[in-house]
């Protein structure tokens, strides 16, 4: 299967080479199958650099815990954040706009994110697998636990794998790993099919990890 683009036709080669760390999303694209180019998933050239990405989501990430019931992130909570993002990435080796592209996407930023729970509980940024890092109704959120919240989802718990692990399972490379690393998190495991927009949970998750990973903010 191929992606299926709203509105924006994809840049040209030269273009994306000019455009390389800078913003290359122009409209949300649902993509599906493999997570391959081949598949017309972006390749890691196209993704955008980590700053480019933090400036283009700081904003709502300020705002984000108004979703939730909470204060919204302080100046300094988000400047942690930031922190303990390059440095657990720095640490683990996973690219810091993988862990940011997930944070995004499991709870916009907002420190103090309830928990949600299915088989298990998932608390924090990055909703984890039963962690214990958590700021629900706690100002200000220490941080330790901000930094505890990131690391638990990039580097696992004692329940469960963070992205690190899933990473290091998979036996592809590139924007494709991380792809399907991002549906892993998500579900738990890769659709028989291969087709990424299977397997349970959020049908769209890596579509949206790789949309985010292009700049787009939603």
């Amino acid at each position: 299967m191929s992606a299926q683009t709203v509105t924006a036709a994809p840049s040209s080669a030269s273009a994306d080479k000019a455009l390389r760390g800078a913003i290359t999303c122009t409209s949300r694209v649902f993509y599906s199958g493999d997570g391959s180019t081949g598949a017309g998933w972006p390749s890691q050239d196209r993704w955008a650099s980590f700053g480019s990405l933090w400036n283009a989501n700081v904003g709502t990430i300020g705002i984000s815990c108004t979703q939730f019931g909470q204060a919204n992130n302080s100046p300094t909570e988000t400047a942690q954040l930031r922190n303990a993002i390059t440095s657990v990435a720095a640490s683990s080796g996973v690219d810091a706009r993988f862990i940011l592209a997930t944070v995004m996407q499991e709870s916009k930023g907002c420190v103090r994110v309830w928990t949600t729970s299915g088989a298990h509980p998932n608390p924090g940024l990055m909703q984890d697998h039963n962690g214990i890092y958590t700021c629900y109704g706690v100002n200000p959120c220490p941080e330790s636990s901000i930094i505890g919240m990131i690391r638990e989802g990039t580097t696992g718990t004692s329940s469960g794998d963070g992205l690190l692990q899933i990473l290091n399972r998979l036996t592809t490379t590139g924007a494709q790993k991380t792809y399907q690393a991002a549906r892993v998190y998500n579900s738990g495991s890769l659709p028989a099919d291969g087709n990424l927009s299977n397997g349970g949970a959020t049908s769209t998750y890596p579509s949206d990890i790789a949309n985010r990973l292009t700049g787009c903010v939603f």
